[in-house]
């Protein structure tokens, strides 16, 4: 799906992309020391070039949890969503103000559609779905 929303964004999969899932420590750490914003966030990405794209998006699990309580979806939906909301970051979408937080939003609603026609997104959740065990394990660690 990765490779996939990555073509849609960018028209091209030649790409180095890291995807690191952290706790929410971490990802308070990572915005302290990088950002030098205060608290956590659920995505942060850092983009090393131009072309080829070169960048690694940091998501927060326990934010992923908490907005899908939240909003009354899965974490499974919220990580697909923050991986796209990396994703337009990396292409220059911006969410500071609330008109360009609006954009931003829009767009990576109609990409979300459209990855949901191409991916059975729902199986994120399955239990038969080896990335659950790993991810529970990777939330669990201290």
């Amino acid at each position: 799906m990765t490779l996939e929303a990555v073509n849609l964004i960018f028209g091209e999969t030649d790409c180095e992309l890291s995807i690191a899932l952290v706790k929410r420590s971490e990802i308070i750490r990572i915005n302290e020391t990088f950002l030098q914003h205060e608290g956590a966030t659920d995505v942060i990405t850092f983009d090393y070039s131009d072309k080829p794209l070169s960048a690694e998006i940091v998501i927060c699990l326990d934010e992923a949890f908490s907005q899908a309580r939240s909003f009354g979806t899965t974490w499974q939906s919220e990580l697909a969503r923050y991986v796209v909301h990396g994703l337009l970051h990396l292409k220059g979408y911006d969410d500071h103000t609330a008109t360009a937080r609006r954009k931003m939003k829009q767009v990576e609603q109609k990409l979300l559609t459209q990855l949901a026609h191409r991916f059975d997104l729902k199986r994120l959740s399955s239990k038969k779905n080896f990335l659950l065990p790993h991810l529970s394990r990777v939330r669990s660690r201290s």
